[in-house]
């Protein structure tokens, strides 16, 4: 019982976590896939650097206030108010992917694997770059596949989104465009409550595509990264679930410290 839930864990969605879990997902992505590759077939992890145009602040559930002594209800003049700590990001922004490059034929590009940020979902310098990059790859020799574990903002990924709205609902979304078919996408749903699929990669034919057990490489980024240590599961899951779901999710938490009290070994909460 690596992870809390069947699926997608919704609490790593939150701005403050998502970048280090876009790191060791993408990370995992390759080193995943590099042994059914081998040996034509190199997987690499690159990036693109973004500069945003402003600081974003952090939502409220990630302020907290300095802890000290109890304060009078009249502070003296050389006493210090509480503060409020507040953190931002980096106006340069980072971006890895992972690239399947052919070592038969000059490294070429052979298929290129995108796990969609929340900058790539809102308007500003992160879905421009993002959305250039798509449109540069689609009019190469080569397979494209996006994922996007992300609930909030606006559909990014190149299949048309009109084109969702008769197979909806779903909350995750996988899909891969090969070339030279642009106008067929193989479509992965996933509800909350669903695992995570396995995906076909495809490669140069005649070779069969490669198979990523998405799943598999969330609870490895997991539990390396040891998040039931640093999701604040005892809060409301940012961004919000529907009332059905953050009691299921509040369920799902609960069993997971019962059955892993080898990690909380204080009091549950």
């Amino acid at each position: 019982m690596k992870t809390p839930f069947p699926g997608m864990d919704p609490y790593l969605e939150h701005p403050v976590l998502w970048e280090s879990v876009h790191a060791r997902l993408i990370t995992a992505i390759a080193d995943q896939l590099q042994p059914a590759l081998d040996p034509r077939y190199v997987a690499s992890v690159e990036e693109r650097v973004i500069v945003e145009g402003q600081k974003q602040r952090l939502p409220d559930v990630w302020i907290q206030q300095v802890e000290g002594e109890e304060r009078p209800a009249t502070l003296p003049e050389t006493q210090a108010d509480t503060a409020i700590i507040l953190e931002v990001d980096d106006l340069e922004v980072r971006q890895r992917r992972v690239e399947i490059l052919d070592s038969y034929n000059a490294m070429n590009l052979v298929a290129l694997i995108e796990v969609v940020s929340p900058s790539n979902k809102v308007a500003g310098p992160g879905r421009q770059s993002y959305r250039a990059k798509q449109r540069e790859t689609l009019t190469r020799e080569c397979h494209l596949i996006e994922i996007d574990l992300l609930r909030r903002g606006r559909h990014t990924l190149c299949v048309p989104r009109w084109r969702l709205e008769e197979i909806r609902p779903y909350d995750y979304l996988a899909c891969v465009n090969r070339w030279p078919r642009r106008q067929r996408f193989e479509l992965y749903l996933r509800g909350l409550r669903d695992r995570l699929p396995r995906i076909g990669i495809p490669l140069v034919a005649p070779d069969a595509d490669v198979s990523l057990d998405l799943q598999a490489a969330l609870e490895h980024v997991y539990w390396n990264g040891r998040y039931m240590k640093r999701v604040r599961y005892h809060e409301p899951c940012v961004p919000r679930l529907r009332s059905a779901d953050q009691r299921w999710a509040n369920e799902c938490w609960t069993t997971y410290q019962a059955a892993r009290a080898d990690l909380f070994p204080g009091p549950m909460t």
